[in-house]
């Protein structure tokens, strides 16, 4: 795994942040962690695979753009294996959520049934309709959702890692980071935005990582649709 590390002081601590409503959490059961602890932002070490293990990352919290996701993974030639890849983004840490941020054509049954088995298999899936302008391109931008859940969610996890590329998310970043999150940035290398690496504690090539990811060539999904599922 190639991983770059970036130094950052780490005087930075967190206030006690007790829950007054108790989230609806992903995952294992964390009612016994409300109480965020007063912690400095643990920086990085090391520059092996290792790196992730060494950390105590807290709790996680994982932001998908899946067009920017989808477009690297056909840069990378590979498919990618959404059960693998939530996975080894979570890495044994506590997940609060995994987003998955996406465009959608409603009357596109195969996405339907893929997005349907997102839902059952580990995400929260944000879902916008693909907007079509007079130069007949569809085209969908979930910057604003992916921002505005990173920073009302900071106060309720330790760890963000963001998987995209774009530099428009840099701001959004920063603005977590001052509150005291740890943030990883994961994306192809060769696409990612520098002002995206530069404000991040954290960044993961995907091409490091593909062979963790992708899906073996001799399995596959069967997504069901909407109109084939018992609910």
């Amino acid at each position: 795994m190639i991983i770059t590390n970036f130094s950052k002081q780490a005087n930075e601590f967190k206030e006690p942040k007790v829950l007054k409503t108790k989230p609806h959490w992903q995952g294992q059961n964390l009612s016994d962690t409300t109480v965020k602890s007063k912690e400095p932002k643990i920086q990085d070490t090391t520059s092996d695979s290792s790196i992730v293990n060494s950390l105590n990352r807290g709790r996680v919290a994982i932001f998908i753009d899946g067009l920017n996701l989808f477009h690297t993974a056909l840069q990378l030639g590979i498919e990618i294996d959404y059960v693998k890849l939530l996975c080894h983004l979570t890495n044994g840490s506590r997940l609060l959520r995994a987003f998955f941020y996406t465009g959608v054509d409603n009357s596109n049954e195969k996405q339907q049934g893929f997005l349907l088995w997102m839902r059952r298999n580990g995400y929260r899936v944000v879902a916008k309709d693909i907007m079509q302008p007079a130069e007949n391109f569809k085209k969908s931008n979930l910057n604003v959702e992916i921002a505005v859940d990173m920073i009302t969610l900071a106060p309720y996890y330790d760890t963000a890692v963001l998987v995209s590329g774009d530099g428009d998310l840099a701001y959004a970043v920063n603005a977590v980071s001052r509150m005291g999150v740890r943030v990883e940035v994961v994306s192809l290398q060769t696409t990612t935005s520098e002002s995206l690496i530069d404000v991040a504690d954290c960044f993961i090539d995907l091409d490091s990582i593909k062979a963790h990811i992708q899906k073996d060539s001799n399995l596959g999904y069967s997504y069901r649709t909407p109109s084939n599922s018992n609910l």
